[in-house]
């Protein structure tokens, strides 16, 4: 199979997950940016003296995940669930660990590591770890929380959607 054949046959779920995922970054950067310049600001004291940039990404992104989960679960990927909705949401709780990680880490390696300390460059690390976390989830999605029936008999995974 070719890339091109990959991208026709799934065009309609990558739509869905773009969608989901822009209005997922909607929601990263503004809950990031209301505590980047509210409660976890440089100059607040809220939670102690120090800088909170990573703070406020790693909480920004929680709450993306969770509207994400609901989003892709309720659209995206609405007739490939195979898992319980538990087992299902602590899967994409630990794709998304995979993806938070390197979402946090691209805004520590810039703001701590190579002192880009302003909200200009918080906000471009931040967008760049954006993507690099969409490259994880999409991956992390397909191949274990929203597997086909196809995608799981070639990976020999049974289903316990009941």
């Amino acid at each position: 199979m070719t890339i091109t054949g990959w991208v026709r046959r799934r065009a309609g779920e990558l739509t869905r997950f773009s969608v989901v995922g822009v209005a997922g970054v909607v929601v990263n950067l503004g809950v990031f940016n209301l505590l980047r310049l509210g409660p976890l600001a440089p100059d607040s004291t809220v939670a102690g003296d120090d800088d909170r940039v990573v703070t406020a990404k790693v909480v920004a992104t929680l709450v993306s995940i969770l509207f994400a989960w609901v989003a892709h679960r309720g659209w995206t990927f609405r007739g490939r669930r195979r898992h319980r909705p538990a087992r299902e949401l602590v899967l994409f709780g630990l794709v998304n660990a995979a993806a938070l990680a390197v979402e946090a880490g691209a805004v520590a390696v810039s703001h701590h590591w190579w002192g880009l300390t302003s909200l200009w460059a918080d906000n471009v690390a931040s967008v760049i770890g954006i993507g690099l976390g969409t490259i994880t989830r999409y991956a992390g999605y397909s191949l274990f929380v929203f597997a086909d029936a196809d995608d799981a008999a070639r990976t020999g995974q049974a289903s316990d959607a009941s």
